[in-house]
């Protein structure tokens, strides 16, 4: 007899969600091995710690990507979570559902049931929000997203009005029917406390008899009789052990995690895994192909007017700011950074946004590259404009190095590799600089510290670009969902090509890329990925 029905390989955004579905019945016994430890840390609970969480190899799996050539040869740093509630527990926080279009893209491309229509129950499903009417939903979800608008930077209202100025539409909830608009994030927190999947999902669930989890316990490689998966090879405490399930393995390791899995477990392209010595399983030459992510950049600006820094740059604003949060779990340290934003089109000719903005009252100048040090921001009043493509055009891939489970993958991101992802960034920078030319912005703005007014023409624009720009974070892709075993990784309902007993359920299943922040539809594809696994064990025993 199996040990267990089904066996969950990550605790992160989707595996905590589908822990908590599949043992609300009671009628299946369900494992989650997680490779990193607790998330009851003071800087993990706490919103703004993600600055601390950034560097913390106890929660963080760190990762670096190859050197890139659309980056200048830049290699670039990926902070993933290795923590119980995965990226949800280190990431910024900011929800974002994502553009109706984007997924029936998903559906278009052969996947029944993931149409706008089809995921919104599973968004709203997820969600207990404010009260707002906009929503067309109950707060009856178990993620709390939160309206922190009292609390943000009065700057905010400038970003707004510049936007107004323009001609952009201000909305109150950028996750209602309004598309191309601006307004002010809502993000993942209860009562000035970081909402994961974790304290959201898996923690309620803990208390379930059906229910075992265990932390520090690294999955190296699926077990299959013939084509059908029926356990799991996990390294803890200095120790390998197995479990089995009677029905599913469910992968949810993420982007980069789960491809690295299914090859080591002989399920990927034949020519890497025999190039590392590893038996070929099922020939998939998708696993690890059609990687996505949205590509950044800053521009920073020096203030007229107190910012952020001038909160929580000098030492007696540090201790004020925690004393506050500690008193009444509000102030910045309650917050993202992330503070304004929207979708806007670059072009009237586009038929959906493709710009995603970033408003934050704060910058991080002196920072090394690639790190914000959030309590530790610039000693000078100063903000940052920012934005994101939202649907690259250009794929990367993710590859075992070697048959070494614990050793990390070669991650490409192959950034800007496409010519239009260029050009869509090129126009981005532009607007950016018709923003800060406003005479909301104008009024406010005393220099542009990055890039530096200097910086004008288009070689000059493109080389700043690819110099400066980097991930924001939003890897997804590597174990496609779509009909074609050649191309994809799993069927529309997230069961692998031509391997029974086994199904990818995170964020490597998005055939595209969403327009936005990614952890909100991670969690929307684990609450239907939850429900495809229940109706198919329903059906199995009628």
């Amino acid at each position: 007899m199996a040990d267990f029905d089904y066996v969950i390989v990550g605790a992160g955004s989707a595996g905590c969600v589908l822990a908590n579905r599949l043992t609300e019945n009671g009628r299946y016994r369900v494992l989650v091995l997680e490779a990193g430890g607790s998330d009851r840390r003071f800087w993990v609970r706490t919103p703004i710690g993600y600055g601390r969480t950034f560097y913390d190899r106890r929660v963080n799996w760190m990762f670096l990507t190859e050197p890139d050539p659309g980056t200048g040869g830049r290699a670039s740093y990926w902070p993933r979570g290795k923590v119980l509630g995965g990226s949800s527990s280190i990431n910024a926080m900011v929800y974002i559902r994502g553009q109706p279009g984007d997924f029936d893209d998903w559906a278009a491309a052969g996947n029944p049931g993931w149409g706008w229509c089809d995921v919104l129950p599973y968004f709203m499903k997820a969600e207990n929000r404010h009260a707002d009417a906009s929503h067309h939903d109950g707060a009856v979800g178990l993620l709390h997203v939160a309206d922190v608008s009292r609390d943000l930077h009065p700057l905010c209202d400038v970003y707004l009005r510049a936007c107004a100025e323009l001609g952009f539409k201000v909305v109150s909830d950028m996750n209602g029917q309004e598309q191309e608009c601006v307004g002010l994030y809502q993000i993942t927190t209860r009562n000035g406390v970081r909402a994961s999947a974790a304290t959201a999902y898996l923690h309620p669930a803990r208390g379930r008899a059906n229910l075992v989890v265990l932390t520090g316990s690294h999955v190296v490689r699926i077990l299959c009789e013939g084509l059908r998966a029926v356990g799991v090879e996990y390294r803890r405490g200095g120790e390998v052990h197995v479990a089995r399930a009677g029905r599913e393995i469910i992968v949810s390791a993420g982007a980069v995690n789960s491809p690295q899995l299914l090859q080591l477990s002989g399920i990927g392209p034949a020519g890497v895994l025999q190039s590392h010595g590893i038996g070929v399983l099922r020939e998939a030459p998708a696993v690890g192909r059609n990687l996505q992510d949205h590509l950044g950049i800053d521009y920073i600006y020096r203030s007229r007017v107190p910012t952020l820094n001038d909160e929580l740059y000098p030492w007696h604003g540090k201790l004020r700011a925690g004393l506050r949060y500690l008193v009444t779990r509000r102030g910045p340290l309650s917050l993202s950074v992330n503070q304004g934003g929207g979708f806007i089109r670059t072009r009237p000719n586009l038929a959906r946004p493709d710009m995603q903005l970033y408003f934050s009252p704060v910058s991080y100048l002196k920072a090394p590259p690639g790190k914000r040090p959030l309590m530790n921001p610039d000693p000078y009043s100063a903000f940052l404009l920012g934005l994101s493509h939202c649907r690259p055009a250009g794929r990367g891939h993710i590859e075992i190095r070697s048959g070494d489970p614990l050793s990390p993958p070669r991650i490409c991101p192959n950034y800007l590799s496409a010519e239009s992802d260029v050009e869509e960034m090129l126009a981005g920078v532009r607007f950016l600089r018709e923003l800060a030319g406003t005479p909301s912005f104008s009024a406010v703005i005393e220099a542009e510290l990055k890039p530096g007014i200097e910086v004008q023409s288009r070689d000059q624009l493109i080389a700043d670009i690819r110099q400066r720009s980097g991930t924001v974070f939003h890897p997804v892709g590597t174990c496609a969902m779509g009909p074609d075993p050649s191309r994809a990784v799993v069927d529309s309902c997230l069961c692998v090509h031509g391997v029974a007993g086994l199904r990818v359920i995170d964020a490597s299943i998005f055939p595209n890329v969403s327009s936005g922040n990614t952890n909100a539809p991670t969690i929307m594809v684990a609450e239907k990925g939850a429900a495809m696994v229940l109706e198919d064990a329903a059906r199995s025993e009628t």
